[in-house]
């Protein structure tokens, strides 16, 4: 028996800022005689109750009516109307007697005459309530309402604009409401809007794997979320079991759906139970399942009521959390004969894993069989993302076969495949389950593998490396290559955290293990970690030849990791277009396969060599994308990766809000988890923030820390702004020590972009007679590279060297050149000094076209062009990765910026 879920409120209502104030301004109205009425249509569970306690919770000083529609008073003629009015019927004294007499007999007897007469006498009265105090009609579920008292209040909600009163209906989200009265959808909330919930929801902390699995089930619906914190068991809170995947079915969110359901004709539910049992169910193959009878026509009633919607060739359930309602409503015979039909129409070659998955589940033949076929299946799938997924087919296998070693094998896999899929919290309760059994050695070694991995995706490097040493340990004299592996994961893990002398340490351990017989696989793991630990002791000469290996290597080897490690050996080399197009063409297979928990992770090397190569709005783009998916699929430190490359990219376009609440969340994901690469990279972009913005000792002092700034690679990216910094404040014994780290690395590429940074960087510390030919040999460096935005940069340094020389004819075209750059790049900050370099040399500088729009940060400048482009705050906020509340303050300083006082007015103003 399913226990009912605690209930849980929260404080307060997340993610509705927008219908708040909807809510209030109806309020404001009707203290003013100026009345109105709204609609409020949603989803069961959406919080539509909730606003209207709310609203009813902020009119402390109205009159206050309220009635909620019921199914068994549907038929019932002005039952609504009735329960609504009762309260007040001491105000018909106010109204002429014959207005009063006809709200009488409706009142007494639920009858009235056709015509204007009663739903007059009905505005009349609510007119007469208010003439005391302001009057709030509240009707929950007003679809459940009587036709007839349904009438009545849309007739009066539609005359109330120089009345005291102000009504609020909700209804379901299928339901059209009538002509004339506004509506608002409540939509699911946004991922900040989510997140918040949880906390306020949860008495104890959730882990983040947790989290994210229990917001994928609640699909942004507060009450499910409510439920499902709720419905948490002791083992699912520490991760011993697997997450809930659908609805407590004690909960009243179930009840509600399953109350819709048994009003389907029985075979609308059979047809349901099809799509249920296969979500990828095209509509063809539906209606050969459901034989002579028509499923169109059947499913007309589900239709009508909301339950499915036509997506396409399929058919798919509005609210998703519907399906397991319609599956689990079904008896396990039904079940199982639904299955057979649908595993009988399906073909065994291209849709062989669901057709397995049919015929394990209608148990169409020997257990141990229908494991075999289900786990081979499951097993030959190359694609992430369809039905069923391949850890469930797999964790569906175990189940059924008896060989404990085999079982014990197929759990594994399962775990592997979930961690593919972004179900970490899944993975960690399969792998618990191997406890109980025994296991051969090459699953042992798997599951410590695989234990390593998912710490190193959302949890702590540090106990990620401990794991990967142990595994491989355990494993090298059992299954070498996977030893290997391991190693190779441990040091990997000890580069997130930015320890590079464990890494050295590592790489020095897979040496003396190394043999001259190892496969292509395994020789390039022994280059690369040769390739870093070389790199990492600034040995760059004798770094060349493993990482040159390892890209020679590449062509031969086929697995996931392998563009990722010739991605940052070409970043190494300098080779930033080969790393480029190894890393876009791993994103592209990875979309291809459906594999979007591998993204965030191949979006970072795709970010690497943008970066290099001063792509920053393509930077924005993929950061902001892998941190979504790093988000929905448990990858938080790849989030905490994601968030400090949007904290640079604000920095270079001048953005100085954003940058620093981007750094500020990737802080505390690198405090929490040990991310010395996210550390590195936020405390960079606050410094280049702070030097855009001429403040170069506070540039200098970030940089020249040891908090934050111990990540070799970050800390020679970050190199060039440190001399330029340490160069302006007078430090240029600092300057100097760095540049020789950086000069090293710069001469060991055959990169023009590093050289020219490097040459960049002598000409500041050279004298003027020197500096002027170091700034020319940059400049003619830059010309044979790809950043247009270092350039600029250059040309920006160049060009105040030779102001300050006295030589403003010579500094004005370079910095001529240095404005255009920055201002097509969108880099405000960096404009501005390039500007003010000009003027100072003598050049009246033209304002820029749009003085008004130059105001508006980078961040206010992408709101407004997609809020003028007719996108809603939830909208933008869904797009932007941001909460509602925040684009609504962004919205408020972007008018006032800009003196506007209107979406209009902006969609005028941006034209």
């Amino acid at each position: 028996m399913s226990r009912a879920p605690r209930t849980v409120q929260a404080p307060v209502l997340r993610g509705r800022h927008e219908e708040q104030e909807s809510l209030r301004r109806l309020l404001a109205g009707a203290r003013t005689t100026s009345g109105g009425a709204l609609i409020l249509l949603g989803a069961a569970g959406m919080g539509k109750t909730a606003l209207l306690d709310l609203a009813a919770a902020e009119a402390h000083d109205f009159t206050v009516l309220r009635v909620c529609g019921v199914v068994p008073e549907a038929q019932v003629a002005f039952s609504g109307l009735h329960g609504l009015l009762r309260p007040v019927t001491t105000a018909l004294a106010a109204l002429p007697p014959a207005r009063a007499a006809i709200l009488q007999r409706v009142m007494e007897l639920g009858v009235a005459d056709a015509g204007l007469a009663l739903p007059a006498a009905a505005l009349d009265l609510l007119s007469a309530v208010a003439a005391r105090r302001p009057l709030l009609v509240c009707v929950d579920d007003v679809h459940h309402l009587d036709a007839a008292s349904r009438d009545v209040l849309f007739f009066a909600a539609r005359r109330v604009a120089r009345e005291r009163v102000a009504l609020v209906f909700t209804a379901d989200a299928g339901y059209t409401g009538p002509g004339g009265v506004p509506s608002r959808v409540l939509a699911p909330l946004t991922g900040d809007a989510t997140r918040e919930l949880t906390d306020d929801l949860s008495p104890v902390r959730l882990g983040d794997d947790l989290r994210v699995s229990l917001e994928r089930v609640a699909q942004g619906n507060p009450l499910a979320l409510g439920e499902l914190v709720g419905s948490l068991t002791p083992d699912q809170l520490t991760g011993a079991a697997p997450p809930p995947e659908s609805l407590p079915p004690a909960g009243r969110l179930w009840r509600a759906h399953a109350d819709r359901l048994a009003g389907m004709p029985s075979g609308t539910r059979d047809l349901l139970l099809l799509i249920a049992a296969d979500p990828d169910l095209d509509t063809a193959t539906l209606l050969r399942a459901a034989g002579p009878r028509c499923p169109l026509i059947g499913l007309e009633p589900a239709e009508r009521s909301n339950i499915v919607r036509a997506a396409g060739d399929r058919y798919v359930f509005s609210e998703p959390a519907m399906r397991a309602v319609v599956y689990d409503d079904a008896s396990a015979a039904r079940r199982r004969a639904a299955h057979r039909v649908l595993a009988n129409l399906l073909d065994a070659g291209h849709q062989r894993l669901r057709r397995a998955w049919h015929r394990a589940a209608a148990l169409d033949g020997p257990a141990e069989e229908l494991g075999d076929e289900l786990a081979a299946a499951a097993e030959a799938t190359r694609r992430q993302g369809g039905h069923p997924e391949p850890f469930l087919a797999l964790e569906r296998a175990a189940e059924l076969t008896e060989r404990g070693d085999v079982r014990a094998a197929r759990l594994a896999s399962a775990a592997r495949h979930a961690s593919m899929a972004g179900r970490p919290q899944h993975a960690r309760s399969l792998l618990a389950r191997l406890r109980s059994l025994t296991i051969s050695e090459e699953t042992r070694g798997q599951a410590e593998l695989l234990q390593g991995s998912l710490e190193l995706l959302a949890g702590e490097t540090a106990s990620a490396h401990d794991k990967f040493l142990a595994a491989a340990g355990w494993l090298l004299d059992r299954d070498r290559a996977l030893g290997i592996r391991a190693l190779v994961r441990a040091a990997e893990a000890s580069y997130f955290a930015g320890d590079n002398q464990r890494f050295i340490a590592i790489a020095r351990q897979a040496a003396a293990v190394r043999r001259s017989d190892d496969s292509a696989a395994t020789q390039l793991m022994f280059e690369y970690l040769a390739g870093l630990a070389a790199t990492f002791k600034g040995r760059h000469a004798e770094a060349a030849g493993p990482l040159r290996r390892v890209l020679r290597l590449a062509s031969s080897v086929r697995t996931p990791a392998m563009p990722v490690w010739a991605g940052v050996a070409s970043l190494l080399l300098g080779e930033d277009g080969h790393a480029h197009m190894l890393a876009t063409r791993a994103v592209e297979v990875a979309r291809n396969r459906g594999s979007d928990s591998a993204l965030p992770h191949l979006l970072e090397s795709v970010i690497q060599a943008e970066i290099w190569m001063g792509r920053y709005d393509s930077v924005a783009a993929n950061a902001m994308e892998g941190l979504r998916l790093a988000q929905e699929t448990g990858r938080l430190n790849a989030a905490g990766h994601h968030l400090a490359w949007l904290a640079l990219t604000a920095a270079v376009h001048g953005d100085e809000e954003t940058c620093r609440i981007r750094a500020q969340a990737a802080f505390e994901l690198a405090d929490a988890h040990g991310l010395g690469v996210a550390a590195a990279l936020g405390n960079w972009a606050l410094a280049h923030l702070d030097l855009a913005a001429g403040r170069v000792a506070d540039a200098a002092a970030r940089l020249g820390a040891e908090r934050r700034n111990n990540h070799v690679v970050v800390r020679v990216m970050a190199t060039p702004t440190f001399i330029e910094a340490a160069a302006r404040t007078g430090d240029r014994e600092q300057a100097a020590a760095a540049l020789r780290v950086l000069g090293r690395w710069a001469d060991s590429t055959r990169s023009p972009d590093r050289l020219a940074l490097a040459m960049r960087c002598h000409a500041l510390l050279a004298e003027p007679g020197e500096a002027e030919r170091l700034f020319h040999d940059a400049l003619d460096l830059h010309q044979q590279g790809s950043c247009e935005f270092e350039t600029a940069r250059t040309q920006l340094l160049f060009g105040g060297a030779l102001r300050r020389g006295r030589r403003p004819t010579a500094a004005r075209r370079h910095l001529r050149e240095a404005l255009e750059t920055f201002e097509r790049l969108g880099a405000r900050q960096w404009a501005e000094q390039a500007g003010g370099e000009l003027r100072a040399a003598g050049q009246t500088v033209r304002p820029a076209l749009s003085s008004k729009t130059d105001q508006l940060t980078a961040q206010q400048l992408q709101i407004a062009r997609l809020v003028a482009d007719g996108a809603t705050n939830r909208e933008v906020a869904a797009r932007l990765y941001l909460s509602p509340r925040t684009v609504e303050h962004h919205l408020r300083n972007i008018f006032a910026k800009l003196g506007i006082r209107s979406r209009v007015e902006l969609v005028r103003l941006l034209s």
